[in-house]
């Protein structure tokens, strides 16, 4: 394709991608410690895990938390566990290190609850109190604390911000043939597989405005209560794909962010468990086009642009490609001049 013509983000997009993307690094602690004595109440944030049968991890995570952002950098005021049913040890490893577990089932209980993630996140919100609520996923190893400093920075020193979502690098564990899992090669982008392969091409035909965010399924991100507790939470894995369209939707393109922290690894889900994921964000994304009768007609979508990420191996900056989205049609040969001349002959 000649330059000229080549895809594109839309400018509103680009701009953003710009304005509106950082690294950790770029807010010192000093920084951050300045803005959230000078935020008083509104720069208060609470921690929230949701947790599953996350023994292994989960009590590590609430450690580093404890020690690098409670004690030895007073940023986070609160940190939650929300047990949504663990048949293992979670609860009893996660309050051994140091965080409050609260069950699920616990919360709103005149509400029978369902499973998801989603259900728990959303019932996070009633034995929380920080103005600013933090999501992060329970089954993380080698966490780093800036998951959670990286990410409630811009919520601190810019009060025009209302959600920030974490970027980062997804390596993939490929076993090797008859190894156990885990052993073998490691491809350094290869996870987020419902992100690739889902997430993205739906965002990039409906909602163009969010191609610029890397990890839009990512479970690392936080906001302000108050946009929080005026959105819908899809009960399972579509909870964040909805909560991302819903607030463009309701705060708009600016008020959104992300900030880059490195590396996340984490448990990968096989093939069957993946596919359930993303019947599900598919749902959540045809509920909401439906909602706002975002349902786009075909000359909408006559030349769509699909954006993906890759780092610079120089910069070590997140890149944008944006490639065409071919879904030209022919039709019916029967309906061909000359094919019914062909055929007559």
């Amino acid at each position: 394709m000649p330059a000229e013509q080549s895809p594109a983000l839309l400018p509103e997009a680009a701009s953003w991608l710009r304005r509106r993307s950082w690294t950790a690094a770029e807010r010192p602690e000093s920084v951050l410690l300045a803005a959230k004595r000078a935020a008083g109440r509104a720069g208060t944030v609470s921690v929230v895990l949701p947790a599953l049968d996350e023994e292994s991890t989960v009590g590590e995570i609430v450690t580093v938390i404890r020690r690098e952002l409670m004690e030895r950098l007073p940023l986070v005021d609160e940190l939650v566990v929300v047990d949504s049913g663990s048949r293992d040890r979670t609860a009893e490893v996660a309050a051994a290190a140091g965080a409050r577990v609260v069950h699920r089932d616990a919360i709103l209980p005149r509400l029978p609850a369902v499973p998801g993630k989603g259900e728990v996140l959303w019932r996070s919100l009633l034995v929380t109190s920080g103005e600013i609520v933090c999501f992060v996923d329970a089954d993380l190893r080698e966490f780093d604390p800036a998951f959670v400093s990286g990410i409630v920075g811009p919520l601190l020193t810019d009060p025009a911000i209302q959600l920030v979502k974490a970027m980062y690098d997804r390596p993939l564990a490929l076993p090797m043939s008859g190894s156990a899992a885990g052993e073998g090669a490691v491809d350094p982008t290869g996870g987020g597989r419902v992100t690739e392969l889902v997430a993205r091409p739906l965002l990039n035909l409906h909602w163009p405005q969010l191609a610029g965010f890397v990890q839009p399924l990512g479970g690392e991100y936080a906001a302000r209560r108050s946009l929080l507790e005026r959105l819908h939470f899809p009960t399972g894995y579509g909870v964040e794909l909805g909560l991302l369209v819903d607030a463009l939707e309701l705060a708009g393109l600016d008020a959104l962010a992300q900030v880059d922290v490195g590396v996340r690894h984490h448990r990968h889900q096989d093939g069957q468990a993946l596919g359930r994921m993303a019947a599900t964000i598919y749902r959540t994304a045809l509920e909401r086009l439906d909602r706002t009768h975002r349902l786009k007609a075909a000359e909408d979508l006559a030349r769509p642009v699909l954006t993906q990420f890759s780092r610079d191996a120089g910069t070590r900056a997140f890149t944008a490609d944006s490639h065409p989205v071919i879904a030209l049609e022919r039709p019916p040969m029967i309906d061909v001049t000359e094919y019914r001349g062909f055929a007559d002959s």
